[in-house]
């Protein structure tokens, strides 16, 4: 039931005039006890889901921010396994939407059916592995269908046309734009036809589009929102909790609230 209830708790935030706005933060930061008070938080503050992520020693995509949090997470002895149990002892205790973000390596280590398996029983309602290419994606995907976890997809902006569309046509929950040509950390800057790019996934994609990868500021949210249905917001959030800056985090989910033009399809 995972999908529908990804797809539901998208549409009814899209029905409201607001945009999507998922945080990232990184599962046992700090040790896996404070789990449950920030997801809890998250959810008080108006996030429509969670990208959590699964600690891993080689996290070729995540820039310094996510990468010394997954160390920090590792110090603590957190695990796959760790998480995913520890989230079944906690799904009945808040109602927001957690999507798994893990490299492939723990899931080959863990094995796949039993991953999948137990990501259904810790209430898991997608899936991401950013590096799982796509000619390669049956190694997983099969298992996350039987289980009704949707598979997300991560599209490039160098990817090519043909490979745009095969992905967009391909991916579930949501379709994850990656909008610079690097790793996960915050950016000043983007682009200058980064609208385009989003739009252009907007008019192929049969699920919302996310902005992600560098959204750091309100004025991220509020621009890249123009364009797509949304954003996820990794480094910044890390950085803020470490912070303790909870009103930060706050403008920020409030940013996606904005009433907005929106010039996409």
């Amino acid at each position: 039931m995972g999908k529908k209830k990804l797809a539901h708790a998208f549409a009814r935030k899209l029905s409201l005039g607001e945009r999507i706005f998922i945080p990232y933060i990184m599962a046992g930061d700090g040790g896996i006890e404070r789990l449950a008070d920030r997801i809890k938080l998250l959810e008080r503050m108006g996030a429509t889901a969670i990208e959590l992520g699964i600690p891993f020693s080689d996290p070729v995509a995540d820039g310094p921010t996510i990468q010394e949090a997954g160390i920090r997470a590792l110090k603590h002895g957190v695990s796959l396994e760790s998480v995913l149990v520890e989230l079944k002892r906690l799904k009945d205790t808040f109602h927001i939407p957690i999507i798994i973000m893990t490299y492939l390596n723990p899931v080959f280590a863990y094995g796949v059916k039993p991953f999948a398996e137990d990501c259904r029983e810790a209430g898991v309602f997608g899936v991401i592995i950013p590096d799982l290419p796509l000619e390669e994606e049956e190694l997983i995907s099969e298992a996350l269908s039987k289980v009704e976890i949707a598979f997300i997809r991560l599209v490039s902006i160098t990817s090519t046309e043909e490979r745009k569309m095969e992905i967009a046509k391909r991916t579930e929950g949501f379709l994850y734009a990656v909008t610079v040509t690097g790793i996960t950390g915050a950016r000043d800057s983007y682009q200058n036809d980064i609208g385009k790019y989003l739009t252009s996934l907007k008019e192929i994609s049969k699920v919302p589009v996310l902005a992600g990868f560098g959204v750091s500021t309100c004025e991220h949210v509020k621009e890249f929102s123009q364009y797509c249905d949304g954003v996820v917001v990794g480094s910044k959030i890390i950085n803020l909790i470490e912070e303790n800056n909870e009103e930060a985090i706050l403008e920020l989910i409030n940013a996606s609230k904005s009433s907005l033009i929106y010039r996409g399809k």
